[in-house]
């Protein structure tokens, strides 16, 4: 029983599978035929869409032959249209049909009939051209975007049409003999448009006044004809264009063309043709062309050299009419400037600039910083500082404040160069007038970053405070400097209190009735600070100058007063000694004049050079209480007085 169920199961599945290939085989057939018919379908639709375009030229070539002259006939632009339509479906069903043996036999007739309508669009096009006939213009367009041929369009308008206006006004010989050549080139290159494509663009929907409904879409003769003929025509017969030899004509050249593309951009009618006319190959050609790398290079090296020129071991004054003292500073204010200046900055280069321009700060800090520790000269300074430098260093046209810094000779090998105190002087007025003009380099860098699009304004302001704190880091040391060497001026003449007891031991002189003649030496370098510098130094600067250093001095003027004052009362003491004990009047202390003792006319004398020293130090401006030990010394002397007039009495 199951045998049979089981040889009946085969029996059917045997079946089943009979039949289900026989259907396979069956539809596989069908659609073999159906394949077959729809590629005989595709050859007949190839046969009748050639015979009918050649139907439609034969009756056309008819009509015209006797006024074209037996040559090939031009067509209308009507005609061109029923033409490209039934080419399109010529050219789809020839794509599906490759490969068929009948579709080579019928290959000849198809390339007949596109060199047919390639010449007639052409020749309809450049009489549309020539007879300013919009409506051929029109439709020859039309026929081209139908038959997906819009480049061959244009490519037709940049040689027939743009290039020979191109050929005719690129000419290097008058762009270099006539002045203002280049622009001149620029204003006819920008008149062709208006002049010669006005038709295209009213037909493409390039100008303002086209008209929506009979606009043929899909042209952009300004990107796709107009500036690749531009751009070539500038590359091979206008080289020297290109030459960043000579930087200023260079940057002139540059500007010039890019105001150029900027007028030709807003000749483009909208911002998509704007954009396509950036992202075209020959835009980025032309803009490659433009060496600005070597430019700035060039620059920098102009910059760098004057800059490092300038910052030579003798300070030479600034020239007549610099807001400066010194040629240094005034050249880095120079350099900076120069930078941002008209003449010199591309929009391009900003970051470079930017970079050199804190470069030449930073660089300036490192010159404060050196000058801050050279030796004081003695000499005059009205000899020295208009003097030939007598070495200079090496210009290194290399604005790395690390690497100036390692390339200098040790101290070891060369001694520093010295500077007067004078040069000291001018080296902080100006450090304190480019610390307060650094907000002018931003508000003079500001127009320039705009025009990039550079917004973020306070990522600059905070780098010109570091390099606002870089420099301020230099004052004080140059002010304790400039303290150091005005008070040892003063103590120079101070010092002289140690002769006071000199003038008035056994030499018989009457009392003293005002101050010795050093003390008003002693003040002469701070009057010469207050009154040659008025112009110069903020009074602020100088009165902490003038405290400073008539502290420093009046400390050791304390010490040599109280050094003279306990001589004197050990000399009294002495000679008070001697006398008891040889019981003898050998010698007289008391003096002639008044019966004042020598020691007395010397505590008095002191006395006077100190009232008078306090009264001088008011005279300027300032208060005794502020300078140090001023106190001390006035309370010493006082005492002697008191002592020199109890006596007397």
């Amino acid at each position: 029983m199951l045998k049979t169920i089981i040889i009946h199961s085969l029996s059917l599945k045997s079946c089943v599978s009979e039949g289900i290939q026989a259907v396979d085989d069956r539809m596989a057939k069908q659609e073999d035929i159906r394949r077959k018919k729809m590629c005989v379908l595709r050859l007949i639709h190839v046969i009748q869409s050639v015979e009918k375009i050649e139907k439609i030229l034969h009756s056309q070539g008819t009509k015209e032959l006797s006024s074209l002259e037996g040559n090939s006939p031009l067509l209308t632009g009507q005609v061109l249209e029923r033409i490209a339509t039934e080419f399109n479906q010529l050219q789809f069903h020839a794509v599906q049909s490759k490969g068929m043996p009948l579709l080579d036999k019928v290959r000849p007739r198809i390339a007949g009939i596109t060199a047919m309508l390639q010449q007639s669009l052409e020749g309809l096009l450049l009489e549309g051209l020539q007879t300013s006939n919009v409506d051929i213009i029109r439709h020859c367009l039309r026929t081209y975007a139908t038959i997906d041929k819009t480049r061959d369009a244009e490519a037709l308008v940049g040689q027939v049409l743009v290039k020979p206006y191109i050929d005719e006004v690129i000419v290097e010989q008058y762009v270099q003999s006539h002045p203002n050549g280049l622009q001149a080139m620029y204003n006819k290159l920008l008149e062709f448009v208006p002049h010669h494509c006005r038709l295209l663009r009213e037909v493409t929907g390039g100008a303002i006044s086209s008209e929506k409904a009979d606009i043929v879409p899909g042209y952009d003769f300004l990107v796709n004809s107009v500036w690749p003929e531009i751009v070539h025509g500038l590359e091979e017969k206008l080289p020297s264009l290109f030459n960043p030899g000579n930087p200023d004509v260079f940057h002139e050249k540059y500007t010039t063309s890019m105001d150029f593309v900027r007028k030709f951009e807003r000749q483009c009618g909208s911002q998509a043709s704007v954009k396509r006319l950036r992202s075209h190959p020959s835009y980025h050609s032309f803009n490659n062309k433009w060496n600005l790398p070597v430019y700035f290079q060039i620059r920098f090296r102009e910059i760098a050299g004057t800059l490092e020129e300038a910052l030579s071991d003798t300070l030479e004054e600034a020239p007549a009419g610099s807001s400066y003292c010194l040629l240094a500073t005034h050249m880095v204010w120079t350099s900076l400037l120069k930078c941002w200046s008209d003449q010199m900055f591309l929009p391009l280069l900003a970051h470079r600039l930017w970079k050199l321009s804190l470069q030449i700060l930073a660089r300036y800090s490192v010159f404060v910083g050196e000058v801050s520790v050279r030796p004081i000269s003695s000499e005059n300074m009205k000899e020295s500082k208009k003097s030939v430098p007598v070495s200079r260093k090496e210009s290194s046209v290399s604005l790395n404040p690390g690497e100036d810094q390692g390339n200098g000779a040790s101290p070891e090998s060369q001694p520093l160069p010295s500077v007067s105190s004078t040069q000291l002087v001018y080296v902080a007025a100006d450090l304190d007038k480019l610390q307060d003009q650094i907000p002018d380099i931003l508000e003079m860098i500001k127009p320039k970053l705009e025009m990039i699009g550079f917004k973020n304004v306070s990522c600059i302001a905070g780098a010109l405070e570091d390099s606002k704190t870089s420099l301020s880091a230099c004052v004080p040391t140059l002010n304790n400097r400039i303290i150091q060497d005005l008070s040892e001026s003063s103590f120079a003449y101070l010092k002289s209190a140690l002769e006071v007891p000199r003038l008035y031991r056994r030499t018989n002189k009457e009392v003293p009735t005002k101050a010795s003649p050093y003390v008003d030496s002693a003040l002469k370098p701070f009057y010469r600070l207050q009154n040659e510098y008025k112009d110069t130094l903020k009074q602020p600067m100088v009165h902490q100058w003038l405290e400073g250093a008539l502290s420093e001095s009046t400390q050791k003027y304390y010490e040599t007063v109280s050094d003279v004052l306990s001589s004197v009362k050990k000399m009294e003491e002495s000679l008070k000694r001697l006398k008891q004990a040889r019981r003898t009047t050998t010698s007289n202390p008391v003096g002639t004049n008044g019966g004042m003792s020598d020691d007395n006319k010397i505590r008095l004398q002191l006395a006077l050079d100190v009232e008078y020293f306090g009264e001088q130090i008011r005279k300027m401006g300032l208060e005794t209480s502020s300078i140090k030990s001023f106190s001390a010394l006035t309370e010493l002397v006082l005492t002697a007085k008191d002592q020199a007039t109890a006596e007397q009495s």
